[in-house]
């Protein structure tokens, strides 16, 4: 009978639990903050999504960055470009000049991250006419041909070369109206493929009205085109950027994917769609890299990717436009880069926050996600991981409401640091180790809410609580033996006293093997609806139950009252919970296919009885040579094939009306003298029992004379007697015995070497 309690006038909480309206007062609010975050996370309110946004950061900000890859290179029109050059825009020949160059230094892809989307209106055809409207006619001397018309000559450096030009799409009806016209883009070159078994149901990727696109020559020379779209949070923090976006019924690809597509030679492309196990569909956009092999990006369902910033603004290699248009670079500084042209200039706008710097330029976006593609390395956060955020806020609400159940507020506050401490290390070992994304801020929202709340309610109740020994007893002992306890507090010593009792085990025989048939849920309520009968009988038997032992149970009579005829009392129970397991298995056959068969050991003699433990946490129980036989005699149930067995100091004290019958002379493992066990024979002792259990006498009588042929032959004859089994056991006793003679100092005692 285990009870953890407070000695005097200090109460202990665990007691006062058993107070229905206490249970409730801590465990449904609990239970309710617990529901509340979880629903809070389910719906992501934007509050949420904020503070999300930040702890997301911080992890960022503390996750190892690897060393770069080395391929890929920022040509950057700085302040120091447009002091040289000229201010942007630049006429577009010098643009020209700038491709020109880095298809000399052999760059294997060049994004731009810039649009031109309008003529070049310093090109001299185009003055030449502007200036013939005005009535001016002007002439070109010593002009060539192909110097004429700006945008022309862009068109023509353009064809054949490494280069992806720049769009952007636009969202809004009226807005997108005139972009529509006109707008000519290259073909998507992505596939869509499903995998087997994903519905084929429109993709929830964002879809553009319209789009702002290069001039049509410049297209049709370039023929590879990207959009640099990028989507700041509600922050205005960039974490995430969209690789495709949907157009005119199909998906097109990012600048930085369209970049490293034509780096690669275009190998081949796709959108890859498959079903995850919450309905919904997962994507990744899978490149074909040629010996590099085959890499997959992890897509949200969006068509977004999670940036794994390498570091703030000018992580990558910045080289200055003006020195590549100059020729003062390296040739290696660029040859077979993935080279991205954008802009620092702090005039020109491009600028964005990001976690790691609150200004960086925006062509780092498109850098850093051909960095994640050529180290194959990733941040995820896809649908599992929001649902495993969503058990975990589950299982920390519910943790710390039953800690604060059956736990002093102190201790459970340390605990719950600890647990918080524990779910920000496993989301930054996630982070760092596994590359997955695991917030922990709903899981440590639903513990700092929880705790706090149950603390306030906690200390308001225990205020009101004053019983402590009814609560501590009350389950375990019938109110007319908690009376008397709590009438003299005496008993509740820690030394305790010597006193013979009738002891009592009962086990589950393979629990186990069943338990692997039924799930948690069917387990829990089978231990209780097994259990609660079983505890019963105990009690109206007189008798004080002791502990669970997992499926087991131990109870006691005679303490820490008398009870006049108590080993009767326990062999009655014993046939009790025999005849209600037989009733329950009825149940138990038809709602979970099989039955259960349970050993039980009865044993009588002196233990020591009380409170042992510390001064403040100590259970009431008994210690001591013969507890440890009664659970011996229980665990020998199996070998001898009964589900009942008593010791002879047990058989004897119970009194008449008891058909017994001897089992077996045994030593049990740690025990020195030999214990004559006994069962139970239902029935009275007459007819064909009376015969059968003569015949059974009579064989035990010549099995210890040693004469095992006359003993085989009677066991063989009663084998297909009821007890059977046993029988059997000792028909192949005598064939051993028979095969192996004993020695002269056989005491004919059977020694169990295990439990």
């Amino acid at each position: 009978m285990s009870r953890n309690h407070k000695t005097g006038a200090e109460t202990g909480f665990w007691a006062r639990l058993r107070d229905v309206r206490l249970w409730l007062a801590l465990f449904l609010p609990g239970l309710a903050v617990t529901a509340g975050m979880c629903f809070v996370h389910w719906s992501q309110p934007g509050w949420l999504a904020f503070l999300d946004y930040k702890v997301y950061d911080v992890l960022l900000r503390q996750r190892p960055k690897p060393p770069l890859s080395g391929r890929v290179a920022v040509v950057d029109i700085d302040e120091k470009t447009l002091a040289e050059v000229g201010q942007w825009p630049w006429p577009r020949y010098q643009t020209a000049l700038l491709l020109g160059r880095l298809k000399q230094y052999g760059v294997s892809a060049v994004g731009m991250d810039m649009v031109f989307s309008e003529p070049d209106q310093t090109s001299p055809e185009r003055i030449r006419r502007q200036l013939g409207a005005l009535g001016v006619d002007m002439g070109f001397t010593g002009l060539p041909e192909g110097l004429r018309d700006n945008d022309k000559l862009l068109a023509d450096n353009l064809a054949g070369g490494p280069f992806v030009l720049g769009y952007f799409f636009t969202f809004d009806r009226q807005d997108s109206a005139a972009a529509r016209e006109g707008c000519q883009l290259p073909p998507p070159r992505l596939t869509v493929r499903r995998a087997p078994g994903a519905a084929d149901r429109p993709l929830q990727i964002s879809q553009a009205e319209g789009a702002v696109c290069p001039l049509p020559e410049l297209t049709a020379s370039g023929r590879w085109a990207g959009f640099f779209n990028s989507f700041p949070d509600h922050d205005n923090i960039v974490r995430w950027v969209p690789l495709t976006i949907g157009y005119k019924g199909a998906p097109y690809p990012s600048l930085a994917a369209a970049t490293l597509m034509r780096a690669f030679g275009d190998k081949g492309a796709v959108l890859f769609v498959e079903q995850n196990p919450y309905g919904g569909q997962d994507m990744s956009l899978r490149l074909d890299l040629g010996e590099m092999g085959m890499r997959s990006i992890p897509l949200d369902r969006h068509g977004r990717v999670l940036l794994d910033y390498r570091g703030p603004a000018r992580t990558f290699p910045y080289i200055s436009a003006a020195d590549v248009m100059q020729g003062r670079v390296p040739q290696e500084a660029l040859a077979g880069k993935i080279v991205f042209v954008g802009t620092s200039a702090r005039g020109l706008q491009d600028v964005r926050a990001t976690p790691l710097d609150q200004s960086c330029p925006g062509v780092e976006a498109h850098a850093t996600v051909a960095e994640m593609v050529l180290t194959d390395r990733f941040l995820r956060h896809p649908i599992d991981g929001w649902y495993i955020e969503l058990l975990l806020t589950g299982l920390f609400g519910l943790w710390v409401t039953v800690q604060m159940m059956f736990t002093r507020s102190l201790w459970v506050g340390a605990s719950a640091l600890l647990a918080g401490a524990g779910m920000w290390w496993v989301s930054a070992w996630s982070m760092n180790a596994m590359d997955f994304h695991l917030s922990p801020l709903a899981p440590l929202m639903a513990l700092a809410v929880n705790f706090t709340l149950l603390t306030f309610l906690k200390f308001l109740l225990e205020e009101r609580q004053k019983r402590f020994i009814q609560s501590a007893f009350g389950h375990y002992l019938s109110p007319a033996v908690v009376d008397q306890i709590v009438a003299e507090p005496d008993k509740l010593t820690l030394t305790g006293e010597e006193k013979e009792v009738s002891v009592l085990f009962s086990d589950v025989r393979g629990f186990t093997t069943i338990s692997e048939k039924l799930s948690p849920t069917q387990v829990v309520a089978l231990l209780h609806e097994y259990l609660t009968p079983m505890t019963r009988l105990v009690t109206e038997h007189s008798g004080t139950l002791d502990k669970f032992i997992g499926d087991a149970v131990m109870a006691f009579w005679n303490a820490p009252l008398d009870v006049p005829g108590h080993p009767r009392e326990a062999v009655l129970t014993a046939l009790d919970m025999l005849r209600e397991l037989d009733r329950l298995n009825q149940g138990f056959k038809a709602r979970y296919g099989f039955e259960i068969s349970i050993g039980i050991g009865l044993h009588l003699g002196s233990v020591r009885v009380g409170n042992f433990g510390s001064e403040d946490l100590f259970d009431y129980t008994i210690i001591g040579d013969n507890v440890n036989l009664c659970s011996r005699l229980e665990g020998l149930t199996k070998f001898y094939h009964q589900r009942l067995l008593v010791t002879q100091a047990m058989r004897d004290a119970a009194g008449e009306g008891f058909t017994w019958q001897e089992v077996d002379r045994v030593l049990v493992k740690g025990k020195h003298e030999p214990v004559t066990i006994h069962t139970l024979r239902d029935g009275a002792l007459e007819g064909e029992l009376r015969d059968e259990l003569e015949r059974w006498a009579h064989g035990l009588s010549r099995y210890r004379e040693g004469c095992f042929r006359e003993a085989l032959e009677i066991f063989e004859a009663l084998g297909r007697a009821p007890g059977g089994d046993l029988y059997g056991l000792y028909a192949e006793r005598c064939r051993n015995y028979i095969a192996n003679p004993p020695g002269p100092d056989w005491v004919c005692v059977f020694e169990h070497t295990s439990k």
